[in-house]
């Protein structure tokens, strides 16, 4: 007689499957095209039972976003605590954002339709949580450490993040090593002394 589960474990179980078709679904149809019967039918699990888990497909799609945003930022902290030096850990995590959003289908699911479909604030929350607080800690260690100069941290994060986006939806396996030295030189850049605060005046 096969051993009984307990409920928690056939719950995350269940949960996993639905998460795992719903991806690859969302991956290589869009989340438009990705119906609700066919994520069922992929993960083999009953529409009940994906009802029980998800109030509809917006919210099975956060799961999908959530978790791929988990896996990114895991990489990034792995990668950058091969270094000890606060400012290569920068650098480090960058390369990983990038090599991780090549995964298959993350670009589409992260930076081409997750806007579109949680909202903008959503989105954005959710990439908060996973990866832009690692590179705020980033950036404040090392202005603590004196390393750089005093920056304002949350402009300067923003600007990071918006970099390894771009990088990551044009970079591809021959121009990725270009882009990675112009990464390294502007990160390393930060090093430098900043523009007085005068120097720059919007009209």
């Amino acid at each position: 007689m096969p051993e009984r589960r307990p409920n928690a474990q056939r719950s995350r179980e269940t949960r996993g499957k639905i998460l795992w078709a719903a991806r690859q679904l969302f991956a290589e149809k869009g989340y438009a095209a990705a119906s609700t019967p066919a994520i069922v039918t992929a993960a083999k699990v009953t529409r009940g039972a994906m009802y029980h888990h998800f109030p509809d497909k917006a919210a099975v799609f956060a799961g999908v976003v959530n978790a791929e945003l988990a896996d990114v930022g895991q990489r990034m902290g792995k990668a950058s605590q091969t270094n000890p030096d606060p400012v290569e850990q920068l650098i480090l995590g960058g390369e990983a954002y990038v090599l991780a959003m090549a995964e298959p289908g993350r670009r589409r699911i992260l930076l081409v339709e997750g806007a579109s479909v949680l909202g903008t604030e959503r989105i954005e929350a959710l990439r908060g949580q996973h990866l832009k607080a690692k590179l705020e800690a980033g950036l404040r260690q090392i202005v603590a450490a004196g390393i750089v100069p005093e920056l304002p941290v949350a402009p300067l994060a923003d600007l990071l993040a918006a970099l390894f986006d771009r990088v990551a939806l044009t970079a591809d396996r021959e121009s990725f090593p270009g882009y990675r030295l112009a990464l390294r030189a502007l990160i390393g850049g930060l090093k430098l002394p900043p523009p007085a605060a005068g120097d720059f005046v919007l009209g």
